[in-house]
């Protein structure tokens, strides 16, 4: 947590509710775009991150600084997601996990990274509209917010082992998107290497 955002969580505890604005500008496009992972739909999406904020805002007090305050307002984010699609009930997505190896999974990685940084992330956001909620939340945390195994475990409320299972659950589903979105020939070429390296 910078400095910054404890003078500001001060500053409301203090009485200023304007100094939770400032928090809100600063949080409200990652807060957005988690929440959309987690609802899928747009509207649902602004109207879930609206309640993670008004939540944050009422329970400000019990933020002990123990952790980020992005950490806390992603797990607040989180939980108000999972209730609401609780309530909804709504049908998750599901994808087919092929039996992809380590190895593979790694290899699509090195894959993207022969993207265009701009082009990687727009295919990495497509590919996580279709994953089930969970899944694109996690992912969202590794890839765009490279949050550590022991802050996602935080922001999730699981231990970093369980974090790691299901990263890389989470990473071969999308490994499976991406297969059938991806360029066929940049995966080969990295397999290719990746064979003859090991030979």
């Amino acid at each position: 947590m910078t400095t910054n955002d404890q003078v500001y969580i001060e500053a409301i505890l203090n009485g200023d509710a304007n100094a939770f604005t400032v928090l809100v500008d600063r949080y409200k496009d990652l807060v957005y775009t988690l929440s959309l992972r987690m609802m899928k739909h747009t509207e649902e999406a602004e109207e879930a991150a609206q309640d993670t904020f008004i939540k944050a805002y009422k329970s400000l007090n019990k933020f002990k600084g123990d952790s980020k305050f992005s950490t806390w307002i992603y797990r607040v984010a989180y939980n108000t997601c999972l209730d609401r699609l609780k309530k909804n009930k709504r049908q998750q997505y599901t994808v087919e996990i092929n039996e992809y190896t380590e190895h593979q999974v790694k290899t699509l990685d090195n894959a993207l990274d022969q993207i265009e940084a701009k082009e990687k992330e727009q295919t990495i956001q497509n590919c996580l509209a279709l994953l089930p909620s969970d899944d694109s939340f996690l992912l969202t945390l590794y890839y765009f917010e490279e949050l550590s195994l022991e802050e996602i475990a935080k922001v999730v409320g699981l231990k970093p082992n369980n974090v790691k299972v299901k990263l890389f659950r989470s990473r071969k589903k999308l490994a499976t998107i991406l297969k059938k979105n991806l360029d066929n020939d940049i995966i080969d070429s990295y397999e290719r290497t990746y064979r003859a390296a090991f030979r």
